[in-house]
């Protein structure tokens, strides 16, 4: 099964709408080497239409320039971008094709086939809380800036039942940024206070 990944720059509040004010001070070789791991691991793109505009109209030109960033930006070119939108859409960016049918359905089925490497999420906060109620996220790879943006949209939406996590791999940036990996867990076994309270801390502690 291939693996869905979801990649995200968010702020220590949990915004996961990303401002350049906040976000570009940060973005250093470090921040630079761990978007192109998140990349390596995937041959499709599944991005909301919001996400894929922006792409879409920096992208190209930048490939077409020639300048340090064009290495990526052809790597973005090549790869099959699956965009999610309701609506239809005509696309000027190669590889690039509208989700057929319903999302979850159709994530599923790309999960299955043989041909695929693995999904990549870049941004697109919709489509992500959409697979993780589905149950369909593999893993969670956020770079976490030391910055409480206080505005804009969070990753994690309200629900009714908490998403527990495991958390798989963490590195600290000398900018403080901090990549964590997150993967999906089982549920905890309920536990009372009673159960913890002599874990407190004591005068003797």
């Amino acid at each position: 099964m291939a693996k869905v990944i979801s990649t995200l720059f968010i702020s220590a509040d949990g915004v996961a709408e990303i401002d350049p004010d906040w976000h570009f001070p940060y973005f250093d070789d470090n921040m630079g080497r761990a978007v192109g791991e998140d990349y390596d691991t995937s041959d499709v793109l599944l991005i909301g239409r919001v996400t894929y505009d922006s792409f879409a109209g920096a992208w190209p030109d930048r490939e077409a320039a020639g300048g340090e960033d064009a290495t990526f930006a052809k790597q973005l070119g090549d790869v099959r971008k699956i965009v999610v939108s309701r609506q239809p859409l005509s696309f000027s960016w190669r590889n690039s094709e509208l989700v057929s049918g319903d999302l979850v359905e159709a994530v599923a089925a790309l999960k299955a086939d043989a041909g695929v490497k693995g999904i990549l999420i870049p941004g697109s906060i919709s489509v992500v809380q959409q697979l993780l109620a589905a149950g369909l996220v593999d893993e969670l790879r956020l770079l976490v800036h030391p910055v409480a943006a206080r505005k804009g949209r969070r990753l994690f939406d309200e629900g009714d039942a908490p998403y527990h996590l495991t958390v798989t791999a963490t590195e600290a940036f000398p900018t403080g940024v901090i990549r964590v990996i997150y993967a999906p867990a089982e549920t905890p076994t309920k536990v009372v206070y009673d159960e913890v309270k002599g874990k407190v801390p004591t005068e003797d502690a």
